[in-house]
């Protein structure tokens, strides 16, 4: 009597790879997250947490997370295979090939999300602004020009509620701690940008110093926008809370506790990919 091992062996490879083409079709898009996580231990704390959120939502939403601290991976072949990139705590590293290779990856429809620390760039500092196209044509911010200290909440007000990253918020809610940034170029000026969240008026004073230009008193001060040029999103919002006074780094806050944080990132990873949830 013939032996049906071969048969069966055949037929269960069959159902593996049904398997996983079928998982494969279940992605409605693909993200790819960048990170450092070496300097700032808020900054590394927001990575470590995003990172875990992201797995979760990819989980429970049927996309794809992939999240990286290799830059080399920053290159035409491997974008290809993604419909959104992110930058949790940084921008590439001064690696013309992979500045260039974004770029491009951006111009011919791949979406971008950035946080926090991605928009920034001082000269002279570690990470001087080098990088025209990236700070001034696709942020539209430029330099940075301060930030209040230390990490505190702040009322975030809603300018576009029409927008699908921001139909699902209230109009004004309670942000998280987080270090606030503001620019050189007043994003307002620029007919390419849509400013989408900013500091509400009864945030002020904002920060706790202790020095005086920590605190801020007034002034407008845009959090999240997007660039009607590209497919993008900046989001200003991912450092948390830190005991540095006690020198412990304990962590004291967290971006994703926040239910508005939440479904803006979410609104906004498919808004970015072309996809209804």
């Amino acid at each position: 009597m013939p032996s049906i091992r071969p048969s069966i062996i055949t037929i269960f490879l069959q159902v593996i790879l049904i398997a996983h083409a079928a998982g494969q079709q279940k992605a409605l898009f693909r993200v790819l997250a960048f990170y450092t996580a070496k300097n700032d231990p808020a900054h590394i704390s927001f990575v470590h947490e995003a990172n875990r959120w992201l797995a979760q939502q990819a989980a429970s939403h049927h996309f794809q997370y992939d999240s990286t601290n290799d830059w080399n991976l920053l290159n035409t072949r491997h974008l290809a295979n993604y419909q959104v990139v992110l930058f949790l705590d940084t921008r590439p590293p001064d690696d013309p090939a992979q500045r260039a290779a974004f770029e491009q990856y951006v111009q011919h429809g791949g979406a971008w999300m950035g946080f926090h620390f991605a928009a920034f760039a001082l000269t002279p500092s570690t990470y001087p602004q080098n990088w025209d196209w990236y700070h001034n044509t696709f942020l539209g911010s430029g330099q940075y020009a301060g930030n209040t200290w230390r990490p505190t909440s702040a009322v975030l007000r809603v300018e576009n509620k029409k927008h699908p990253v921001t139909k699902h918020l209230p109009v004004t809610f309670t942000a998280a701690p987080n270090e606030w940034y503001k620019w050189k170029n007043d994003l307002r000026k620029n007919k390419d940008i849509q400013i989408l969240l900013s500091i509400d008026s009864t945030s002020f004073p904002l920060g706790t110093g202790p020095k005086p230009h920590e605190i801020w008193h007034s002034g407008y001060y845009p959090v999240v926008w997007t660039n009607n040029k590209y497919k993008m999103l900046y989001i200003n919002m991912g450092h948390n809370d830190i005991d540095y006074e006690n020198k412990t780094n304990k962590e004291l806050s967290f971006q994703f506790d926040n239910k508005e944080y939440c479904r803006l990132v979410l609104d906004g990873l498919f808004w970015l990919a072309g996809k209804n949830k």
